[in-house]
């Protein structure tokens, strides 16, 4: 079994899983469908990701501008958000993955965050993987929400406010942000610890990801050189965190 630092050495990989709707759509199908093929995608991501190299897998599931969709479908993305942590719970235990859930958990429909608490707890003890799904989620949020506990110190670090946004100690730094569907743009996803991620776009629609795709997407960022502002390119096990940049 690995402990959590030597997770933390290999790669945190973030993944804004786009395309769900349209890719039902083309398909004749409901938009519900489409979101319930992209949980099988997590499904398949989640087991193939250790094995590909990754420590940290973050997961932009929910936006905070996503409460601007229609009722009917942000109520069905709440449905499939209880019914992973009711019945996914267990398969994570049993393949070491520890999950957390980023973003906020005030505005979440009642239960679910006593849900997400539960499921947090029970699968504290994985060390195969750390599974981060992002729920009600906005990278300028947290780094606001950081600004304002930070104003009340007298000096604060890179790494101490790395802290302050991430809320956890030592996080490893995104390595690799990967988008499906096509769209080229990061969506208010992990702008501080992503600052030197490297970004992969892909016409792949979320609910057909699978492990080949993200090896394809894992050869692409081996492929590059990562100087972080110096001359001479760094290794992936070599890159510094934002608090050392």
């Amino acid at each position: 079994m690995q402990s959590d630092a030597s997770l933390n050495e290999k790669l945190h990989v973030g993944i804004i899983m786009d395309g769900n709707g349209r890719w039902a759509t083309r398909r004749g199908l409901s938009r519900l469908r489409g979101h319930e093929a992209g949980v099988e995608a997590i499904r398949r991501i989640v087991e193939a990701a250790p094995k590909q190299g990754i420590g940290t897998l973050t997961l932009y599931a929910f936006s905070t501008d996503n409460w601007r969709r229609p009722k009917a479908e942000v109520a069905a993305l709440m449905t499939l958000l209880r019914f992973y942590l009711a019945n996914e719970v267990q398969s994570l235990v049993k393949n070491g993955v520890r999950l957390t859930v980023i973003g906020r958990r005030d505005r979440l429909p009642e239960g679910i965050a006593s849900a997400i608490a539960r499921a947090e707890q029970t699968t504290t003890e994985g060390n195969a993987l750390h599974l981060r799904i992002a729920v009600d989620y906005s990278a300028r949020d947290a780094i606001l929400n950081a600004a304002a506990k930070a104003a009340a110190l007298t000096s604060i670090t890179r790494e101490a406010f790395s802290q302050l946004v991430t809320g956890e100690a030592g996080l490893r730094d995104v390595d690799l942000i990967i988008r499906t569907s096509g769209e080229k743009r990061l969506s208010d996803f992990l702008l501080w610890e992503g600052a030197y991620a490297e970004l992969h776009f892909t016409e792949r629609m979320w609910p057909e990801f699978d492990a080949g795709d993200l090896a394809a997407a894992l050869a692409s960022f081996h492929g590059r050189e990562r100087r972080f502002g110096g001359l001479q390119a760094i290794m992936p096990e070599e890159v510094p965190s934002l608090s050392r940049v």
